[in-house]
């Protein structure tokens, strides 16, 4: 028999809720009620993980209505494959830039990732090649071999390597579907790169041109 205690809607999420109402909706009331009235906005879709300690709302302060905000295990975007198949990353990326009209779109990822990990060595995460987080992970694959294969690195060093090197991975997949690469080569549409070190909250902006991630207070 299940137990009906467990099925209880959790305690902790409520108490939050309360809080919730208490502030922020209380605050922001009228931004709401305008937003439920006249849709959303957002002005930038961030692509981001599913990591709990990297909320992007949270890491850029963000209100209601201003992010649209998708997000994946390890912050990756797939090469366009209208093959008919289930896609959720590219559903959203197609609703935010067809429908949305956002200008920028920024992938972001983050320090310490567990998907990350199991990229670069999958003999540690409880995965297999069935398994949906397998195959997914599967995408960065031919940059993790390189990856595993210089010596010259040191373990953390290839960690964070392989978090940088798969946002820009995502980018270029990013500019396989034509509703993207049309936009930016037109000058609508902003492809941008991030990376948030979880333990120290630092923000590190690719930079369009040399690809190298930097602090922003080095090019504003």
């Amino acid at each position: 028999m299940t137990d009906k205690k467990s099925q209880a809607f959790p305690d902790i999420l409520l108490d939050g809720y309360n809080r919730f109402m208490d502030g922020r909706y209380k605050d922001e009331r009228d931004r709401y009620r305008s937003l439920a009235d006249t849709g959303q906005k957002p002005h930038t879709m961030i692509i981001a993980c599913c990591d709990s300690r990297s909320a992007p709302e949270t890491v850029f302060n963000a209100g209601p209505g201003e992010l649209f905000v998708v997000r994946n295990v390890a912050n990756l975007v797939p090469p366009y494959a209208p093959d008919g198949e289930y896609h959720s990353t590219s559903a959203a990326l197609e609703f935010a830039v067809q429908s949305l009209r956002i200008r920028d779109i920024v992938v972001m990822g983050h320090g310490r990732c567990g998907g990350i990990s199991a990229a670069l060595d999958p003999a540690s995460e409880p995965l297999s090649p069935g398994d949906f987080i397998g195959r997914w992970m599967g995408l960065l694959e031919p940059v993790a071999r390189q990856i595993q294969n210089s010596a010259l690195l040191t373990s953390s060093e290839r960690h964070t390597a392989l978090e940088r090197i798969s946002i820009r991975n995502s980018i270029v997949n990013l500019r396989t579907f034509p509703c993207v690469s049309i936009l930016e080569n037109k000058g609508k549409l902003g492809l941008h790169g991030a990376w948030f070190d979880i333990s120290t909250g630092e923000l590190w902006v690719m930079n369009a041109e040399s690809g190298d991630f930097v602090r922003p207070d080095r090019f504003l």
